[in-house]
């Protein structure tokens, strides 16, 4: 029977999807374990590639895990289409862009009969989610409930997300003020991480405006740095940027003409009066509003208009990048008189040290572009020195006496201080800006703004310290993500939760706005819960008061609905959530909103208890990318491969946390590895499925004793790694590992044998058990070939006790040590022997043994209990190098293996094993004591050692 992937596993999703095979209901067994597994539900903007398919299935793996340990496992879906995304991806469809049309038909395969019906969002979102998402996971064998599925745009979803911001607004976890955001200029509205194309990790930082003069105007310059005002020796623009002269909250100021709207964007009164060229402004002079002095402005093609205000201030004394900026200008005397600067005066200029740090001297920044050896603005180096030095000054570098109160003071412990007071005095002012480039999805630039918005109040000191204790009490997978949960909550401030227009929730008390999707999406697992029963209730009737009796109780409300009642005991039964799945980058939005809400809106024997943490897919070693094309739709690949092949890959390439690769070749490997599997398991199947075979145990061997203890030895294994998560672990031990154990079993035993043919059906059952959850249509095939149940169906298997035979794996590893001492000994001497002989070491050594193992592996204990001997103390040095041998044999093994050793007979071993080494040799076999006279031609038997015989070829 071959093997034919395809058509066993099209069987498969039929019998699943005819029986409900995974649809999870509350049963009454009080004593029956409940798990809920949660993965983020997909945001349908496009196709499901392979990296998806790994996100799906690693959970699944756990879920069919779980289910085989005998729980009640509720494994669901939804789709996420809150946003604006998806109305992007219809707007680009409809006005014909070349790039999305080559996304759609060439990517994902769209019909071109089908784009019209993609040209209203929910329609869209429909396709992708019925063509792509559900048939790809159907196509995988993902045991989901598919009964419990929503979209954040239904409306009983929005009456919950209404019933989850009435309650936060009512508890006043939301306020309404001024407060940065994230804006597409486009789209003219806030966005969040999920809607941007580029800049994803982008933070908006708090700039201090230093507010320099110009006769009547003025020219404010950005800074993270306030402290080093003293220190500016210059001002830079450039040359050929855009300027404006600008009303400014009544104030004339001179800024780039990009910063004019930027300024307008952050809650400033803003009026272009005219615009020049940043060269009008070269040569001029700005006074500086803390020390009164003039300085002059330089031209210098290294100023970003498009960056805070476009005009830059200089501190060469502390800035390596301002110290060689001001070399180039000083050695560009061309340059300077093109602009109209007079080079004597850029001569003049002389870096103004402002404060003192240990190992610089008075000009730090040259200190450190010297020693450094850096000489150019362009050398790649300069970041790494600027950083440096400016970490240096931050945490140990001393004011000058300049600066009055501060004088003497740590930068660090006085830069808000300082900062403050400036503005207070009105030198300073403040702006936002990114620390790099922001694009949105739909293409638009996004800038910092201030907007009049409704915001979550993450902020919140207690609020903080529920969520902590959350993180404290989950399981955080790998353990080392607990601290990014801590230091997510700690810098974590106010949340701005609507957007302007785009699909989802609106604002239940202002409907001009949308709850925006992170913001949507923190508690919807709770949802899944009670998802089917509530398309049963009228959507009018899903009420403030309903959701407060299903989540709160009876007490929670004056005449509470019987309905909900109910709906409250399956959501009791299921919650709290056990595991989510999720990826590394969503800890420091989604994963930890989730957090905070559980925490806020939930009591804690309902908080999550568990999230596990997954990482990055690449393709044949670059970063995946839909609107690259470069990605591979999970239906190609298992229409080539099969679906376990697909899931085997993805689950055993790296472990859930680690990134992985998708390489064809190796997915074919892993491919013929299934098929090799497949015909070794046909080859032991009976003529008839049998669940008794277990019931009628033969005759058995030792080597058929030392596979079952090795099985049994598997078994722990895989079971420790799925009770942490490691999937590739398991699947590795369950497949490749034991199949090391099964290659030396066929070697040894004639599998012709009763207690062979049994000992081999045994291993099988218990191997497509522990695979199913990674494999199963191959191993449900098998496993009811061979019994007549499922193997999903059969519990995950258990140690058997009897069958874990620590004597009998060790004196079979001492058989495998001999055959690879032979082996490489016919490698390395080109011998073919016509006999092998055998020497096992002398009593007399032995004991030297037997004191190693008294003592443990201390070379002076051991020698110590050895010399107590009268007859090794004759010995003397004899015995001391043998100790030092035995000792390190020792201190690799554990004491159980030492034990067995110590009473091994070894001589007995190596001699039941003689037939075995005949015909793996072809050569005759002699086995003899050390010290019983043997022959010894090549005088090789006193090499003896302990667990490690002399061997010598003829």
């Amino acid at each position: 029977m071959d093997y034919d992937p395809q058509a066993i596993e099209e069987r498969w999703r039929e019998r699943w999807a005819e029986t409900g095979r995974y649809e999870a209901d509350p049963t009454d067994d009080g004593d029956e374990d409940v798990t809920f597994i949660t993965v983020p539900y997909p945001y349908p903007s496009g196709g499901m590639h392979i990296g998806h398919a790994r996100t799906y299935t690693v959970p699944d793996v756990y879920a069919r895990y779980r289910r085989q340990r005998g729980d009640n496992v509720l494994f669901p879906i939804a789709w996420h289409v809150t946003g604006t995304p998806i109305i992007g991806a219809v707007e680009r469809l409809k006005k014909g862009e070349d790039a999305q049309l080559s996304v759609l038909r060439d990517t994902y395969e769209v019909p071109e009969s089908t784009l019209q019906d993609l040209e209203t969002p929910m329609g869209y979102a429909r396709y992708f989610i019925e063509e792509h998402y559900k048939r790809g996971m159907k196509s995988l064998g993902l045991s989901i409930d598919w009964r419990r599925e929503f979209t954040t745009n239904d409306d009983r979803y929005s009456k919950f997300i209404t019933w989850q911001y009435e309650t936060l607004r009512e508890r006043d976890r939301l306020e309404k003020g001024l407060h940065p955001v994230k804006y597409c200029t486009n789209e003219e509205q806030p966005v969040t991480t999920h809607d941007l194309l580029e800049g994803e990790e982008a933070e908006f930082q708090e700039y201090t405006l230093i507010r320099f003069g110009l006769d009547d105007a003025v020219v404010p310059m950005a800074t993270l740095r306030p402290e080093t005002v003293r220190g500016v020796t210059n001002a830079y623009v450039d040359p050929e940027g855009t300027y404006a002269r600008a009303t400014v909250d009544g104030e004339t100021w001179l800024v780039s003409e990009e910063a004019t709207e930027k300024l307008r964007l952050q809650a400033h009164d803003v009026t272009v009066e005219e615009t020049f060229s940043g060269a009008d402004l070269v040569g001029r002079s700005v006074t500086n509003p803390v020390t009164g002095d003039e300085v002059p402005i330089l031209p210098a093609t290294f100023v970003d208009p498009d960056n805070a205000t476009g005009v830059v201030m200089s501190v060469p004394a502390h800035s390596p990048d301002d110290y060689l900026a001001l070399q180039e200008a000083k050695a560009d005397d061309e340059r300077m008189d093109r602009y109209g600067v007079d080079p004597a005066v850029v001569d003049r200029i002389e870096p103004i040290p402002i404060l003192d740090v240990e190992g610089y001297g008075d000009v730090p920044a040259k200190d450190a572009v010297e020693s450094a050896g850096v000489e150019s603005s362009n050398d790649p180096e300069l970041e790494a020195v600027t950083k440096e030095l400016y970490n240096r000054e931050f945490h140990a570098g001393r004011l000058h006496d300049d600066y009055g109160e501060f004088a003497g003071e740590v930068i660090e412990d006085v830069r808000e201080t300082y900062r403050d007071e400036g503005i207070e005095a009105g030198h300073f002012g403040t702006m936002y800006e990114f620390s790099e480039e922001v694009i949105c999805r739909c293409g638009g630039d996004v800038e910092v703004a201030e907007q009049d918005t409704w915001f979550l109040r993450y902020n919140d000191e207690d609020w903080k310290a529920k969520t902590k204790r959350v993180v404290e009490n989950m399981e955080c997978i790998p353990e080392n993500t607990r601290d990014e949960y801590d230091h997510t909550i700690d810098w974590l401030n106010e949340w701005p939760c609507i957007r302007n227009y785009g699909l989802g929730t609106r604002l239940p008390w202002d409907d001009d706005f949308v709850i925006e999707p992170l913001s949507d999406s923190t508690i919807y697992m709770a949802y899944y819960t009670v998802a089917p029963r509530l398309r049963e209730i009228p959507v009018e009737e899903l009420d403030r008061d309903f959701f407060d009796a299903l989540f709160y109780g009876p007490e929670a409300v004056d005449d509470p609905d019987p309905r909900a009642l109910d709906l409250r005991e399956e959501w009791l039964y299921w919650y709290p959530v056990d595991y989510r799945f999720s990826a590394n980058d969503l800890i420091s939005n989604h994963l930890t909103f989730y957090l905070f809400h559980h925490a806020e809106l939930f009591d804690e024997p309902q908080w999550p208890q568990g999230i596990v943490i997954m990482g990055m897919g690449l393709l044949e070693g670059q970063k995946m990318s839909s609107s690259k094309g470069h990605v591979v739709l999970p239906g190609e690949a298992i229409e080539r491969y099969g679906a376990d092949t697909v899931r085997f890959f993805l689950l055993n390439s790296a472990e859930p946390w680690q990134d992985y690769d998708w390489r064809a070749g190796q997915v074919e490997s892993v491919r013929n590895q299934l098929d090799r599997f497949w015909n070794r398991a046909t080859e032991l199947l009976p003529e008839e499925p049998s669940s008794t075979f277990d019931d009628e145990v033969p005759d058995l061997a030792d080597i058929d004793r030392w596979l079952l203890s090795k099985l049994q030895e598997t078994v722990r294994e895989v079971t420790d790694a799925m009770e942490n998560s490691e999937t590739r672990a398991a699947s590795q031990t369950a497949f490749y590992g034991f199949e090391e154990s099964l290659r030396w079993y066929r070697r040894r035993t004639d599998r012709s044998r009763a207690g062979a043919q049994w000992t081999l059906r045994r291993a099988l059952e218990t191997r497509l058990r522990l695979l199913a959850p990674f494999v199963p249509f191959l191993t449900n095939e098998l496993h009811e070939e061979l019994t007549g149940t499922h193997a999903e169906d059969a519990p995950w298997p258990e140690v058997d006790p009897e069958l874990v035979r620590p004597t009998v794996e060790v004196q079979e590893r001492q058989i495998e040590r001999l055959t690879e001492d032979v082996n490489d000994i016919v490698d390395v001497t080109g011998t073919d022997p016509e006999t092998i002989r055998v020497y096992v070491a002398a009593d007399w050594k032995r004991k030297v043994f037997d004191a190693v193992a008294e003592t443990g592996p201390d070379v002076g204990a051991a020698m110590s209990e050895a010399m107590s001997d009268p007859d090794l103390r004759e010995r003397g040095e004899a015995v001391n190098d043998l100790v030092g041998d035995l000792v390190e044999l020792v201190r690799d093994l554990d004491d159980s293996t030492v034990d067995v050793l110590d009473d091994l007979d070894e001589l007995s071993v190596y001699e039941a094993a003689v037939p075995f080494l005949e015909r793996e040799f072809d050569a005759e076999v002699d086995v003899y004591a050390e010290d019983a006279d043997p022959p010894d031609p090549g005088n090789r038997a006193g090499n003896a050692v302990p667990f490690r015989p002399a061997i010598y070829l003829e």
